[in-house]
């Protein structure tokens, strides 16, 4: 039977969260009027999070032979899935219970969005929000709206460049449009590729206010930290990907000054923390692997959508220049 919305939770090792994660999204008030499936698809656990999962007799179970990142994972949960939107939920995430009900009308009401992310808030912190939807500025930053800002914040209904596939819903028929997840990514910043993506098609992602959710962030990839060696690396050179797959040659050239500015003061920021190895790292993986990637392909009724993409892009520096001044 198809769904109306199907839930893919990508698991490796979340024993100790995907209880209540699967818990809260059985528990959701959107079953009183619309068919939800559910898939977990584990990346090769070494832990019981396996057995965990197979005692809940509503959910698909899909099982890595061997670990292959976030991407792929959710890949081949969006294979195995039959909804008209799916959504995308970490398995440290925990969700109200008109959590779905809230992205569904969001997206279903609006034909010209890809993608709507959710109102995540901080697990241990309930009084601070974890991301609001996400933003990508002409320095190659990626970075969280709302990140540590109080929860009354961000009330209303928004344009934002990228939703958080932590905990967010996409439209089926766009991914077939432009395409799954990018796998060469592995982890870290393919949800800010594929909004791109979106955007350069024509669509919108929006943010929906009343869908709330809590998020511990990095349970499994950093240990809940906020960074670690390996976070830091693949994040450096999943940022070079990004731009390059993204930005036509010539608008690549253009910004290429920015961009080098920006990994330049973000080296300096890592190297203070002790992470400028890693970050130098990721930086030469990445343009040394970046030509192998397949670049969005350029086509002239999106040349309209590059320039509004472009402006976007310099205003989101100064948007996060004025969150950083004012927090």
């Amino acid at each position: 039977m198809k769904s109306d919305v199907s839930v893919i939770i990508p698991n490796f090792n979340g024993e100790k969260y995907i209880a209540n994660c699967l818990e809260s999204i059985l528990d959701q008030s959107f079953y009183e009027f619309g068919q939800m499936e559910i898939i977990v698809v584990d990346d090769c656990s070494s832990d019981d999070s396996v057995n965990i999962i197979k005692r809940y007799q509503e959910v698909k179970l899909e099982i890595n032979p061997v670990n292959s990142g976030f991407d792929k994972s959710v890949n081949q949960g969006i294979k195995a899935s039959s909804g008209t939107y799916c959504l995308l939920l970490n398995n440290d995430v925990v969700v109200d219970r008109d959590f779905v009900k809230y992205l569904y009308r969001h997206i279903d009401e609006n034909p010209n969005v890809f993608s709507v992310s959710s109102k995540m808030v901080r697990y241990y912190e309930r009084n601070k929000l974890d991301d609001t939807g996400d933003f990508y500025n002409i320095f190659g930053w990626a970075y969280k709206r709302g990140d540590g800002k109080p929860v009354e914040a961000y009330k209303k209904r928004t344009s934002v460049f990228s939703t958080c596939a932590g905990a967010g819903i996409y439209r089926r028929s766009v991914l077939d449009e432009i395409g799954l997840f990018d796998e060469t990514f592995f982890a870290y910043l393919e949800d800010v590729d594929i909004s791109y993506r979106g955007l350069i098609y024509g669509y919108q992602n929006h943010y929906e206010p009343q869908a709330v959710c809590y998020h511990i962030g990095s349970a499994t990839t950093a240990d809940g930290q906020k960074y670690s060696p390996f976070k830091v690396k693949i994040s450096a050179r999943n940022n070079i990907y990004v731009a390059y797959k993204n930005m036509p040659t010539f608008q690549l050239l253009i910004n290429s000054p920015f961009l080098l500015l920006g990994f330049f003061i973000k080296y300096l920021l890592f190297w203070k923390r002790g992470y400028g190895k890693d970050y130098s790292a990721g930086i030469k993986e990445g343009l040394k692997n970046c030509r192998q990637m397949k670049k969005v392909p350029v086509q002239s009724k999106n040349l309209g959508h590059y320039i509004l993409i472009e402006i976007l892009l310099i205003h989101n520096l100064f948007r996060h220049v004025f969150n950083k001044l004012v927090r």
